[in-house]
């Protein structure tokens, strides 16, 4: 049994994998030695770990885990992955990015596929066909645009997203709900499209926590995953296990 963390931008995430089936998705407020043990004593069959992070992590927690399982990956540049990575910049790669492609790769091993991660940023991230990973792009996620036209304004408020919203706002908060939501639908469409035109039999997937939000906003067709990442972390942490 296999225990996938993602610790991000956010949200900390764990997944319990049995025989590549998530048996369980837990959201923590920490990730620490207290808060495994309580998720070890729920599954005392989890004999394998890998870790992805976005941030720095705390070398005593990485001792804890290399003590306590039989085998333990933290996933880092140097990590063996069963693709191509030709990203120029391996070790400034997020984690979440790379493990996200990984799974794409995963779910459809020989076409050409485009993956989006609408989280506290946004990435378009692509594989080719012959599971190289060529890169991608980043850019702010809904509610940092949203934070950001208040911070760095004068009068805008701060507005939440709203699931129905008309192209042109008739006052000041439609007008920033749809320079946000549907600067994000055009865009996101938009790349979609240029990838369409330049490679043939394009998948789409779309993951992260505005996933679900846009799916049905974009014109084009797309598969959403939520589990992309947990997906793509348990695809690096066999491929290891077989070496």
């Amino acid at each position: 049994m296999n225990l996938n963390i993602d610790i991000g931008n956010t949200r900390n995430k764990i997944a319990i994998i049995n025989n590549g089936n998530i048996i369980d998705r837990i959201v923590l407020d920490e990730i620490s030695p207290n808060t495994i043990h309580k998720v070890v004593q729920d599954y005392p069959e989890i004999k394998n770990v890998i870790l992805s992070s976005v941030k720095q992590l705390n070398p005593e927690l990485l001792r804890f885990f290399k003590s306590k399982f039989d085998n333990f990956i933290e996933l880092t540049s140097d990590t063996k992955i069963p693709i191509e990575n030709l990203y120029q910049t391996k070790e400034t790669l997020g984690k979440d990015r790379l493990a996200a492609v990984v799974g794409a790769n995963n779910n459809f091993p020989t076409s050409n596929v485009l993956v989006i991660d609408m989280g506290t940023a946004i990435t378009f991230d692509f594989i080719n066909s012959k599971a190289q990973y060529l890169g991608g792009t980043i850019s702010p996620g809904m509610e940092m645009r949203f934070k950001a036209l208040n911070y760095y304004t004068g009068k805008l408020p701060l507005i939440n997203q709203k699931d129905d919203f008309n192209l042109i706002g008739k006052n000041t908060e439609e007008a920033i709900i749809s320079g946000v939501q549907s600067g994000i639908t055009f865009e996101t469409d938009s790349y979609i499209n240029y990838f369409k035109q330049k490679y043939d039999d394009l998948k789409t997937i779309l993951t992260g926590g505005d996933a679900i939000f846009f799916d049905k906003k974009l014109k084009n067709t797309i598969f959403v995953n939520l589990n992309l990442n947990f997906i793509g972390l348990n695809t690096i942490l066999e491929y290891n296990l077989r070496k």
